[in-house]
């Protein structure tokens, strides 16, 4: 039986919240890794987000990539007359955030768009295929599209736990 986006979405946020108090452990070794091997222990700028809606917790990844020099960038929503875009600014572990009209915190817009080389994207749900499944805003989708263009080398890695790996995700343009 095939599920829309809509369905998969509402389950996965139910399960993610049923479960987020569980033991779900996460090795972000692993990611410190892929940026040894990827770009050959290259201080790259890596772009992260604040865990909100219970989404997977990588503020300890964050805090470590901090103390090893990295620089960090997180997802602000800028919002005009006509349309909201999402780009990335530079944020300092533990510096000042701002809730946003979404609710999430973010750090200041100060319009000096940070291009990540590995962006960390919070996922709802994903299938062996690398589909995925966000908030339904395509905020990603654009920034991802956008950012691919102006930097060719960058790694999007989305985190989330294995309970909300789908069998299939619909996939549209």
């Amino acid at each position: 039986m095939k599920y829309d986006k809509f369905f998969l979405r509402n389950k996965a946020l139910k399960q993610r919240k049923k479960q987020y108090f569980a033991k779900n452990k996460f090795n972000f070794n692993l990611i410190f890794k892929l940026i040894k091997k990827h770009f050959r222990n290259k201080k790259i700028i890596i772009g992260g987000y604040y865990p909100s809606n219970y989404e997977v917790d990588i503020l300890k990844f964050l805090e470590t990539a901090h103390k090893k020099n990295f620089q960090l960038a997180l997802p602000v929503i800028e919002s005009s007359k006509n349309s909201s875009k999402m780009s990335f600014e530079s944020w300092i572990f533990r510096g000042p955030l701002y809730v946003n009209k979404f609710g999430m915190l973010e750090p200041e817009y100060l319009k000096k768009n940070i291009i990540p080389d590995l962006i960390i994207v919070p996922l709802v749900a994903f299938d062996e295929n690398l589909n995925r499944i966000g908030y339904g805003k395509g905020y990603y989708d654009r920034s991802l599209r956008k950012i691919n263009k102006i930097k060719k080398n960058i790694i999007s890695l989305g985190i989330a736990y294995s309970f909300q790996k789908c069998r299939a995700i619909p996939v549209n343009k």
